[in-house]
């Protein structure tokens, strides 16, 4: 496996103001995120980084896996560690209760019952707002010099990641609607319009999760982290989660293969079997996230709870490495809209293209290079799309996508 890239923390100008550093640990459901990240917090809290791990998982096992009841803020457990279970109900009240009973009031005058206003008055996705506007508030106040986050499954932490696009988007046509109205009908009647509080509580949420985003896609402040196991189907979703991050600038750092067993764990040929299963799909993950470090992590005698057994597990993961270093600089791939399409790079240095031959079935792409394969999952926005003359550039794999029609 590939040794990390080392870089040093640089935080930003206004340091002194935000958190640090930022490591998210994202992946499927029972891979286990939550133990990385519990971990992690550990051993960075030993190596003398004041830190917070917080989950946003709205199935909150962190506290399990401390051995511990948490709650909706921090919780002390050990010299310089920190954790918290996000409470989305509790933030969402916090953040949209003063304005959402004159909300649901407005809608039952326009004839709405009394459950469909209160139902209405709650938007979508405020639960992942809630979730942000948290994670937001701690990096601001830079009381932790470090903030790991213990994110939902895939499918939700990429909604929750894309959220401060299309949250930005909608406040920003709010703001428009609001200054149309009040032109047209001038500022006695607009004031008195309840959801115009809603505007203005929809606008501050806008404006936190912009700088959130700000400090999220900084690969000098941010980490991503991929968790998985050696199965195939886990494989899959971990590549898309890949493809996704990519897609929304999410800087990568590192991938964190769980519940490895070797040979010497072994006792029967059922045993033996699966461990040569695992190592059938490790060769797989090093081809799927070829330049990015790849962390094996044992699956160990006593189930890691506590701190203590977190402890021993992040040493034997991270040995003398500080898990809150930089661990990859640079992306892993990148698309671009072209002409009639869009362009796809990822970096594959010492390839000879004459051995390249590319083949595409529904959203996955396979790359063949000789003997050996990459399959990777594409995003839904190159589904209608085909891959056309690949050509290496600079140590980087460019693979053209168009759509079929045009090809011929």
């Amino acid at each position: 496996m590939p040794r990390a890239q080392r870089a040093p923390v640089r935080p930003s100008a206004d340091a002194q103001d935000t958190v640090k550093r930022l490591i998210l640990y994202v992946g499927k459901g029972g891979v286990g995120k939550t133990t990385m990240a519990a971990a992690t917090a550990v051993r960075a809290a030993e190596l003398g980084h004041r830190t917070l791990v917080v989950s946003t998982d709205l199935a909150h096992s962190l506290g399990d896996v401390f051995d511990l009841q948490l709650e909706a803020t921090p919780r002390e457990l050990a010299p310089n560690l920190f954790a918290q279970e996000i409470n989305v109900l509790e933030e969402i009240r916090e953040s949209w209760g003063s304005v959402q009973s004159q909300f649901s009031e407005f809608l039952q005058k326009e004839g709405m019952s009394q459950i469909q206003a209160d139902e209405l008055a709650v938007l979508p996705g405020m639960e992942e707002v809630a979730a942000l506007v948290q994670i937001e508030r701690h990096g601001r106040l830079g009381r932790y010099d470090c903030l790991i986050i213990d994110a939902a499954p895939t499918g939700e932490t990429i909604r929750l990641l894309s959220l401060p696009e299309s949250f930005q988007w909608y406040a920003d046509r709010m703001r428009e609607w609001r200054s149309r109205l009040r032109r047209i009908t001038g500022p006695l009647f607009s004031t008195l319009l309840p959801t115009m509080n809603v505007i203005d509580v929809l606008s501050d949420l806008a404006d936190r999760i912009k700088r959130l985003r700000q400090a999220l896609v900084d690969p000098q402040r941010s980490s991503y982290r991929i968790v998985l196991t050696p199965e195939k189907t886990v494989l899959r979703e971990a590549q898309r989660a890949e493809t996704y991050l990519n897609l929304f600038d999410y800087p990568v750092d590192s991938v964190y293969v769980n519940r490895i067993l070797s040979h010497e764990d072994t006792l029967g040929s059922h045993l033996d079997a699966l461990v040569d299963r695992q190592e059938r799909v490790m060769a797989e993950v090093g081809a799927a996230f070829g330049v990015l470090p790849r962390f094996p992590v044992p699956l160990v005698a006593d189930e890691p709870i506590g701190v203590e057994r977190l402890s021993h597990l992040a040493r034997l993961v991270f040995a003398d490495r500080d898990p809150t270093e930089i661990l990859h600089q640079g992306r892993t791939q990148s698309i671009e809209p072209i002409k009639d399409g869009y362009l796809l790079r990822m970096p594959m240095p010492n390839v000879e293209v004459q051995r390249l031959e590319l083949g595409k079935r529904g959203d996955e792409l396979y790359i063949d290079i000789g003997s050996f394969r990459r399959e990777m999952a594409l995003p839904l926005v190159l589904s209608d799309f085909e891959p056309g003359v690949a050509r290496l550039q600079n140590g980087f794999l460019e693979i053209p996508f168009i759509r079929g029609e045009e090809r011929t």
